[in-house]
């Protein structure tokens, strides 16, 4: 077999992985510590990148050089929808499973609101831009540079908030909220502050996912579900509350799709990431690195 076809489909399947660890790490973030099914977390991505596209596109400055402000944007979007939805639903809910049952239904809502306000704004076209699409040609192997970068930047974003999770104080709060709740209260962990921020953190990963992917992709109004699907996928194989289990679940999909795809046939991707979803799941059921 031809090395340098089996080092192209590991690279692209890295690229496709990187993306999915980004969304999935903000979506565990926020279902892990609140309970918060956001259904609506791939329009952000969705908002991400066409927010992207409009700034590089009006200005003609390096969509790079918009990764910041996409972020910020979402960021603090991520802090607003809190606010006027999500903590009043915590408020008044009167246990998890409730929170869980009626942000599912909020984020459906949230869904359609925002792709009709894409469509609304954009159009219902695909949009997309060229940038840094020279190949690079290494060992026989040829990549454009375009993703090269984007792995780099979804490894570096995705490592970087392990980093933090890890070896912060505020880091050793959210893994202590993703492991008991009660407990972080009772130690004194000010989780009406640390709430918004978390789930604001998540929408800010979606949206920097919608960045990189703009970068590689054309996309449209409706992309945001099926990446919604497989954030779910990922943070479920990938372990509830494990942002490293997300991370390497993953890098695991995206490699399975890019061979898989490729020896088999393309219209089969979701085939093949459910089936190694259920596969997984009737062996390890709380995911690969659930503790």
């Amino acid at each position: 077999m031809d090395l340098s076809l089996l080092a192209d489909l590991a690279v692209n399947g890295l690229v496709i992985g990187g993306i999915y660890a980004v969304i999935a790490i903000g979506l565990n973030l926020q279902y892990g510590l609140m309970r918060i099914l956001n259904i609506a977390h791939g329009e952000f991505l969705m908002i991400g990148a066409f927010l992207t596209f409009t700034l590089h596109t009006v200005t003609g400055a390096s969509p790079l050089l918009w990764l910041p402000v996409v972020v910020a944007l979402c960021f603090g979007g991520g802090l607003v929808l809190h606010r006027l939805v999500f903590r009043r639903l915590t408020a008044t809910s009167k246990s998890l499973d409730q929170v869980e049952e009626r942000s599912l239904i909020i984020g459906f809502g949230l869904m359609f609101i925002l792709q009709n306000a894409a469509n609304l704004i954009w159009g219902a076209d695909i949009r997309g831009y060229d940038f840094m699409s020279e190949p690079v040609k290494y060992a026989g192997v040829v990549v454009t540079q375009n993703r090269l970068l984007v792995l780099f930047l979804a490894v570096a974003a995705s490592v970087g908030l392990i980093l933090l999770l890890q070896r912060t104080l505020l880091g050793k709060a959210v893994r202590g909220m993703l492991q008991s709740p009660l407990g972080a209260w009772l130690v004194g962990i000010d989780t009406q502050r640390l709430h918004p921020f978390v789930f604001a953190l998540g929408i800010a990963m979606a949206g920097l996912a919608g960045s990189l992917l703009s970068m590689i992709y054309e996309v449209s109004p409706n992309i945001g579900e099926t990446y919604t699907v497989m954030a779910l996928i990922v943070i479920t194989l990938g372990g509830l509350g494990s942002i490293g289990g997300s991370f390497a679940a993953a890098i695991l999909l995206g490699l399975v799709e890019s061979f898989g795809t490729h020896f088999t046939n393309p219209s089969l991707k979701m085939l093949l990431s459910y089936g190694i979803f259920v596969l997984i799941l009737m062996t390890r059921p709380k995911g690969l690195f659930a503790k």
